[in-house]
């Protein structure tokens, strides 16, 4: 276990080691082209955060979050290849893309624990000792060897050019299309908001990012119309805003009327990245999967037996279910659930490129998973995508609610019958059948996975925060309570919960397997292997309006999984609680 954990930290090391220190030099003679981001939160949340976590540590994860890992993660699908040749296949496509950064030698490298009882990477040069490190290597923790860390590099300093005292062309692109591109994407139409005038077909242009930025009548947005023409003056929106907000050089593929003429395509293609992630979009499909550490060890924590029946209720997009079915070694049942009808199609196709046979996929909203009738799952339905899409548009019509006292605006209405009517977009996958459930009997599975919908305030890069209030976390931790109520009715006398977010936010961490003890006496804190993770966080929080927010009691702490972004770790935010489940009569 210590080996692994020792291994990210190197990993770590070697990435903000190798390239910050030569970067930040050159970073210091432009103090506006370079990439140096504040998060922004709702300064209400920003309270809670520091009450929980304290100023220093808070600060640290909040720019730890505006960064991308220094690694990628990769599952690879056992049933139909190994880690060995997994490996090999990457080193030999990156090879052949001239991905130098990712596709470097190999040699060994020792490792030796410090006072601090932390890794120390011994090397006897410096920056050509760091590139020891292996740029792909197998997981070291015990029980993942198949899964396959993928090194980056990064922060880079890009020198963007003097254009001979003329202004950069440039061209601005949205925050999460920024988001995507820090994390080894390319830059698509529908992302750019805005571009300097007279830009061609294979011009540099550098690329920044428009942040939500507070507004006069209290809210957020980008006071930014798509198509601004960028003059490079002062006068141009954002100007000052984007200081410290570029992301790399690109070269446009595209004329500046094209970009906003097409409505696909790629706009610019990033030659120069501030942070380097290989991308694996359409690489080794069916072989590897793409995904976070922590939710690789999700997986686990539920540890799913062959031959047991086991429930996925928030599944899209079916990364943990496939986790699940292949530890399963494909023997059992892994019923995988999701409310929306394309979602649950983009689970079949997963479950098909990967081989697995035993997951069987309904659509179904998790606050209506039990049924107690005679209806159950043993008689689904099945529609077609257009069966769904005329569902909805009648449902539409005729199940208007009021909303903040307004019935919805005749254009509004429109613009969702016409969406109904003309399908799915085109980044989803439609004509597929799904089926439908009425729920399932109560105690009828052996495992329940809930990965709820939350906050997603652990997931990085995030270049802006301030849209979640105090007010939507308490909501969001509420919704998850109700979903958890069903998990423990859903599942069996001596089975397992696994409860799990993306967030930071102990009031959907901590604060549910409070709500879930306190409510439930059969059920109790379960040890997970591997445990990876650190400490839950114990106590309480009392909010500006009196609200006392009850966390985990000591002694608790070391039973759940929390993963720092801002650790050596280097993972998104996550938080992962495993209970037992005993004898429902007491």
């Amino acid at each position: 276990m210590q080996k692994g954990r020792d291994f990210i930290k190197a990993i770590h090391r070697s990435f903000f080691t190798l390239h910050s220190n030569t970067s930040i030099s050159q970073m210091d003679q432009s103090t506006r082209y370079r990439y140096s981001p504040t998060l922004k939160w709702n300064p209400m949340v920003e309270e809670y955060f520091i009450k929980a976590y304290g100023a220093d540590h808070f600060s640290r994860i909040s720019t730890a979050l505006t960064c991308p890992s220094c690694y990628s993660c990769i599952r690879v699908n056992t049933l139909k290849s190994t880690s060995d040749a997994v490996i090999e296949k990457l080193l030999e496509i990156f090879k052949e893309r001239g991905m130098h950064d990712v596709a470097v030698q190999e040699s060994s490298t020792t490792w030796e624990p410090d006072n601090c009882c932390k890794a120390t990477l011994k090397c006897t040069g410096s920056a050509e000792s760091l590139k020891a490190i292996k740029s792909i290597s197998k997981c070291q923790f015990p029980g993942l060897d198949y899964v396959v860390f993928v090194k980056g590099s990064g922060p880079h300093a890009i020198h963007y050019g003097d254009n001979e005292g003329k202004p950069l062309k440039e061209v601005i692109v949205s925050r999460k299309c920024a988001e995507a591109v820090l994390r080894g994407a390319q830059v698509y139409v529908p992302g750019v908001l805005a571009c300097s005038a007279h830009v061609e077909r294979g011009d540099a242009v550098a690329v920044s990012v428009a942040v939500e930025q507070y507004g006069p009548d209290g809210g957020w947005g980008v006071a930014m119309t798509r198509g601004t023409v960028i003059q490079g003056s002062q006068e141009d929106p954002y100007y000052f805003e984007r200081d410290g907000l570029y992301i790399g050089q690109a070269t446009a593929m595209m004329s500046r009327a094209g970009m906003f003429r097409v409505t696909e395509g790629v706009a610019v293609d990033m030659k120069e990245r501030v942070y380097r992630l290989p991308s694996f979009y359409d690489l080794l499909e069916g072989e590897i999967f793409l995904q976070n550490l922590p939710s690789i060890i999700t997986a686990h924590a539920l540890d799913p037996q062959p031959g047991e029946r086991i429930l996925d209720m928030c599944a899209a997009p079916g990364g943990k279910t496939t986790a699940i079915a292949s530890l399963m070694k494909d023997k059992g049942e892994v019923v995988a659930v999701d409310r929306s009808h394309n979602k649950v199609l983009g689970i079949q196709k997963l479950a098909a490129e990967m081989g697995l046979s035993c997951i069987t996929t309904y659509k179904l909203d998790a606050l209506k998973s039990v049924c107690h009738g005679a209806e159950s799952d043993s008689l689904p339905n099945t529609c077609s995508a257009e069966d769904a899409r005329t569902s909805d548009l009648l449902s539409t019509v005729n199940d208007l609610q009021l909303k903040d006292g307004q019935y919805p605006s005749k254009a509004e209405l429109r613009k969702r019958i016409r969406q109904l009517k003309n399908g799915p977009g085109r980044n989803h996958t439609a004509g597929g059948r799904v089926e439908k459930s009425k729920g399932f009997s109560p105690n009828s599975f052996d495992r329940v996975l809930l990965d709820a919908p939350c906050s997603a305030l652990g997931l990085r890069p995030r270049l802006f925060a301030g849209e979640d209030t105090i007010d939507s976390l308490r909501s969001n931790a509420k919704y998850q309570r109700r979903m958890f109520d069903q998990a423990v009715q859903l599942v069996r006398p001596g089975g397992v919960i696994v409860y799990s977010t993306c967030t930071i936010s102990p009031g959907e961490n901590e604060a549910l397997v409070r709500y879930a003890l306190d409510k439930y006496e059969f059920l109790s804190l379960a040890s997970q292997h591997p445990k990876i993770g650190g400490p839950g966080l114990t106590g309480s929080c009392q909010l500006s309006d009196g609200f006392v927010e009850e966390w985990l009691k000591p002694g608790e702490e070391n039973f759940v999984q929390r993963f720092d972004p801002s650790s050596d770790l280097d993972t998104i935010g996550f938080f992962i609680a495993k209970f037992s489940v005993g004898p429902k009569n007491i």
